[in-house]
C-alpha cells in the first residue's frame, strides 16, 4: 500500500517546486523530504521529478501521480472533517504526558477537578518520566518544561505557561543538627541519571564528597525528608513541604518554562481544547509557587 505521508511530501515538492520549499512548508528538514519522495518512487517503480537548476520538474509519471494525489488529499481532508465533526462531543480518551513531580506534587488535584467536570472523558495520565511522542499519537497533550523555545518541534502547537524555578533543600531537623555541630556528614542526594548541577555548589552548608543516589524523584524527596542530606528540587515541591527548608545562602535557579503542547488536528477536538484551557488557567494561578515566590524567607 502507498503511504499517504509519502504522498503529502510528493505534493509539497510538486507545489513548491523545490525540496527546500517543501521542507519549510511541512516543518521538517531537507533530508526527510528526499527520503519520503524516494520511498514513493521506489514503491511506484518510477521517477517523479527531474532535478533542474531552477528546481524540481514533474516527469510524465509524476504528472499522472499528481492528479491522483490531489484526489487522495481531497478525500483525506473530507475524512478528517467528518471525524473532527463527530469528535466535538465531550467524551472519549484524553492522554496527558508530564513529568512525575508535576503530576503528583502539583496538578493531580486539578486533574481530579477536570474529571469531575467532565465525567465522560476517560483520562490517562502518562507520568513515567519518558517523553511521549505527540506526532505518533502516543499522547494528546504534553505538559513539559522547556528551557529554550527554539527546541520545540515545529509541528507542535504550544501554549506558554509560567516559568519554573528550583532551589536547594534540606530537612529542617537536619539543618538544625548541622547548626548544632552534628558530626555526621551532609550528603548530596542526586537522581543517578542527573548528577549535581554546577549551580548547586553554593550556600553555607558544605556537602560530603560521597553522594547518596536515587533512581527517581519520589525516592529523592523521601531521602531529603529523612535527613540524609540536601538536594535540588522544584520550588513547588520544596516550598510546599513543611519538613523542608531552603539551604541558607543559596539562590533559585530557573529550570525553564512550562508549555502545554498539542499536535495537528488533535488540538481541535473539544476535549483537548477544554483540557488545555482549564490547565492553562490553573498554571497561571500557580505562577508564584512555580517561581518560588509563595514562601517568605527571613
Amino acid at each position: 500500500m502507498i503511504d499517504w505521508d509519502d504522498v503529502r511530501y510528493f505534493l509539497a515538492v510538486a507545489r513548491g517546486g523545490s525540496v527546500r520549499a517543501a521542507a519549510e512548508r511541512l516543518g521538517v528538514n531537507h533530508s526527510t523530504v528526499l527520503r519520503r519522495v524516494a520511498q514513493l518512487e521506489e514503491r511506484l517503480g518510477a521517477h517523479m521529478f527531474e532535478k533542474l537548476p531552477s528546481g524540481y520538474r514533474l516527469t510524465a509519471a509524476g504528472e499522472e501521480v499528481l492528479e491522483l494525489a490531489d484526489q487522495m488529499e481531497a478525500s483525506s481532508h473530507q475524512l478528517e472533517t467528518r471525524v473532527f465533526g463527530r469528535d466535538q462531543g465531550v467524551r472519549g480518551l484524553l492522554r496527558v504526558t508530564l513529568a512525575p513531580p508535576l503530576a503528583t506534587h502539583l496538578l493531580m488535584p486539578d486533574f481530579a477537578d477536570f474529571a469531575r467536570l467532565h465525567p465522560d472523558i476517560e483520562m490517562e495520565i502518562l507520568s513515567s518520566g519518558e517523553l511521549a511522542n505527540l506526532t505518533n499519537r502516543e499522547a494528546d497533550v504534553a505538559i513539559r518544561v522547556v528551557y529554550d523555545r527554539k527546541t520545540l518541534p515545529l509541528n507542535l502547537h504550544g501554549l506558554k505557561g509560567p516559568e519554573l524555578f528550583g532551589g536547594i533543600y534540606i530537612s529542617r531537623d537536619r539543618l538544625a543538627a548541622w547548626r548544632a555541630g552534628a558530626p555526621d556528614p551532609v550528603r548530596w542526594i542526586v537522581i543517578s541519571i542527573h548528577g549535581i548541577p554546577d549551580w548547586a555548589h553554593e550556600g553555607e552548608v558544605r556537602a560530603a564528597e560521597v553522594p547518596f543516589r536515587a533512581t527517581d524523584a519520589a525516592a529523592q524527596i523521601v531521602a531529603v525528608q529523612q535527613g540524609i542530606g540536601m538536594t535540588t528540587l522544584p520550588c513547588f515541591v520544596g516550598d510546599a513541604d513543611p519538613l523542608l527548608v531552603r539551604v541558607p545562602g543559596t539562590d533559585l535557579h530557573m529550570y525553564g518554562t512550562l508549555w502545554l503542547l498539542t499536535q495537528g488536528e488533535t488540538r481541535k477536538t473539544k476535549r483537548v481544547r477544554l483540557f488545555t484551557e482549564f490547565v492553562s488557567r490553573r498554571l497561571t494561578a500557580y505562577a508564584p509557587l512555580l517561581a518560588g515566590l509563595s514562601v517568605s524567607r527571613d
